[in-house]
C-alpha cells in the first residue's frame, strides 16, 4: 500500500507494532523442552490481546497462529506438539496479522540458549545485511539493486541466498505488490522502490541451498542438502531518505 493519509498510517503503525512485540515476547518466552506448538499457541494468545488476527491462519488457512521453523526447516514451518526445542536450535519465527484492515509482517531468527551448534554467526549475518539493505532503500531505488546488495552481503560472509522466497508489498493485504522483492539480482526486475510505499524486507542467509522446497505437510521448507537458513524481517515505509521502521519493536538488531 501506499501510506496518503495519517489515518493509514496510524493503523499501520498499531498492526506494525502488535506484530513487532509478539515476535519478541515469543522470542523470550522460548525455552528448551517446550513444543513449537505451545510456543505458537502462546502467540496465539498475544495477537488476540492486541486485537489482531494472525494473516497465514486469515490468507491461507495456516494450521497455526505463527510460523515456526527450526534447524533445517527454511520457513512456513508449521507448529507441531511433535517438534521439541532443544538447547542450541536454530529457531525462526514469522509473524504477520491483520488489524482494522491493515497488514504488517515481521520475523527473526535465533539460537535457543546456548550456541552449541554454531549459528550464531549465520544468525548475526542475517541481522546486519537485513540493516544495510534497509539503510540503502528509498524512492526511486531499483528493487534488484537492493536483491545484488544482499546476495553480495552474503557472498562475503561466505553465504548463499534463498531464491525463490522474497520480500514483498504489505499493508492493505498480506502480499501486494511488488510481490517479488528478491534477495539476489534479478536483471528482469525493472520496477523501482516507491516513496510512501509498504514493503516487507526479507533476508534468507543460506549455509549452502539456493531454494527451498515443500515438504509433505504442504506448508514446511527445507533445502534437499540439510542447509541451514537464517531469515529476518521488518515492515517499513519508503521515504527519500532514512526508511521508517514500522517493525522496530521486535528488536532483532537489539
Amino acid at each position: 500500500m501506499s501510506i496518503s493519509t495519517q489515518e493509514e498510517l496510524l493503523g499501520m503503525q498499531k498492526i506494525s507494532d502488535a506484530v513487532g512485540k509478539t515476535l519478541k515476547m515469543m522470542r523470550e518466552y522460548a525455552k528448551p523442552g517446550m513444543t513449537t506448538k505451545e510456543l505458537d499457541e502462546y502467540g496465539g494468545v498475544l495477537l488476540q490481546q492486541f486485537g489482531a488476527k494472525s494473516a497465514p491462519r486469515l490468507t491461507y488457512g495456516f494450521p497455526g497462529w505463527t510460523c515456526i521453523s527450526v534447524n533445517e526447516e527454511i520457513a512456513h514451518g508449521m507448529p507441531t506438539d511433535r517438534t521439541v526445542l532443544k538447547e542450541g536450535d536454530l529457531i525462526n519465527v514469522d509473524v504477520s496479522a491483520e488489524l482494522e484492515g491493515f497488514w504488517a509482517d515481521n520475523g527473526g531468527s535465533f539460537v535457543l540458549g546456548e550456541d552449541i551448534h554454531q549459528h550464531n554467526r549465520l544468525v548475526n549475518a542475517s541481522k546486519e545485511i537485513l540493516h544495510k539493505a534497509i539503510h540503502n532503500i528509498r524512492g526511486g531505488v531499483r528493487i534488484a539493486e537492493i536483491g545484488r546488495l544482499i546476495e553480495n552481503e552474503a557472498k562475503k560472509s561466505g553465504y548463499k541466498v534463498i531464491k525463490n522466497l522474497t520480500g514483498h508489498g504489505v499493508g492493505g493485504a498480506l502480499h501486494e505488490e511488488p510481490h517479488e522483492i528478491a534477495c539476489f539480482y534479478d536483471r528482469f526486475n525493472r520496477d523501482r522502490f516507491r516513496k510512501n510505499s509498504v514493503v516487507a524486507i526479507e533476508t534468507f542467509i543460506s549455509t549452502k541451498a539456493t531454494y527451498a522446497h515443500t515438504q509433505a505437510d504442504g506448508w514446511t521448507l527445507k533445502s534437499r542438502d540439510g542447509s541451514f537458513v537464517a531469515q529476518h524481517e521488518h515492515t517499513i515505509i519508503v521515504t527519500d531518505g532514512k526508511p521508517v521502521i514500522l517493525t522496530e519493536a521486535n528488536g532483532i538488531w537489539n
